[in-house]
């Protein structure tokens, strides 16, 4: 049961208040489903305070006054939280520092976004990226700091198979395979790289890098994520992408000329439509439909689901499309392929 606050404060309007009380029942359900899904992948802290969340009146009540949409969801307050190093072990220190440094927590609310930049998404990418015709421009939509931009500067372990890509390179992503997953012998060429993102980070810059950071959930894989994306950081740094600050639709054809006529233009994203509104989404496939070269989406399967087969084996994989084709199946970190 949820037990709100009143509001007794003035200046708030009997408007606003009609206004937040309706938003509440559907942040606490947000929360709630979030939990089922942090449980699924481990992230059993998480999945105890998300509970925590959805039946607390008070916090939901702060939550509510924040901007309807991503603003209020979950993944960016917890991140929030551990960016200002707040706990996120227990739901009841969780609450208190919620509570004590609401203001903290809200600023950073308000100026992040949820932006998870996993590299390891390079390694379910790559099988598709190794059958196109090279070399090959590789445009990011929602790149973040664009770590995955840069799948021909890492080196990649397909289940038991050896290594593939350059000798040198720091950052090391393996994957498990299940399928006829057609594992290349080398990395592809890439001869440009650029991204759009409404708040694109730098990787070159700590503050960028820290709140990165603090988007990786907690679980048996933390420790190996923030290496990964540490070392990726530092690749990204050193040969710096195009990427450019605006709304996708907008940007993107703009951006796209700006490839060299001898490469394949192949514009590509993951985990970034499902943020879109569902207008915004159908305006983005519209205008990627109209570029030249290749579309590899690496989605929930809800995002597109006019996608022939594209409802994955188990719930929380992600779903591999090729110009629209469905061609495999992903962890949503990038910890799997099974080819379709």
């Amino acid at each position: 049961m949820l037990f709100y606050p009143l509001f007794g404060k003035c200046g708030v309007s009997v408007d606003h208040v009609a206004a937040v009380g309706g938003a509440e029942e559907e942040i606490a359900a947000r929360w709630g489903g979030f939990a089922e899904h942090f449980d699924a992948v481990g992230a059993h802290a998480y999945a105890r305070i998300a509970r925590g969340v959805a039946e607390d009146g008070q916090v939901v009540g702060l939550l509510a006054q924040l901007p309807a949409g991503n603003k209020r969801q979950p993944n960016l307050l917890l991140g929030a939280v551990r960016y200002l190093g707040g706990p996120v072990e227990s739901w009841p220190g969780f609450r208190a520092f919620v509570l004590a440094q609401w203001e903290r927590v809200r600023a950073v609310v308000l100026e992040r976004l949820t932006q998870t930049n996993e590299a390891r998404r390079c390694a379910v990418l790559l099988p598709v990226l190794a059958q196109l015709p090279g070399p090959l421009a590789l445009l990011e939509v929602g790149s973040s700091a664009g770590l995955c931009l840069y799948p021909d500067r890492y080196r990649y372990r397909f289940g038991g198979g050896g290594w593939v890509g350059p000798d040198r390179s720091a950052v090391g992503l393996e994957c498990a395979v299940s399928g006829p997953v057609p594992v290349p012998e080398r990395v592809p060429q890439v001869v440009w790289r650029g991204g759009v993102d409404l708040n694109p980070l730098d990787p070159g810059r700590e503050q960028d890098v820290r709140w990165l950071e603090s988007l990786i959930w907690p679980g048996p894989e933390e420790e190996a994520r923030r290496e990964r994306l540490r070392g990726a950081a530092a690749v990204a740094a050193a040969e710096p992408a195009q990427v450019v600050a605006g709304d996708l639709v907008q940007a993107l054809p703009e951006l796209a000329s700006r490839v060299p006529r001898e490469a394949t233009l192949v514009v590509f994203h993951s985990a970034v439509a499902a943020y879109l509104p569902s207008a915004q989404r159908d305006a983005f496939v519209q205008v990627v439909r109209s570029l030249p070269g290749h579309w590899v989406s690496n989605e929930g399967w809800k995002v597109f689901p006019w996608l022939q087969g594209g409802r994955p084996p188990r719930e929380g994989m992600f779903t591999v499309a090729l110009d629209e084709r469905v061609v495999a199946y992903a962890g949503e970190h990038g910890q799997e392929v099974v080819w379709a």
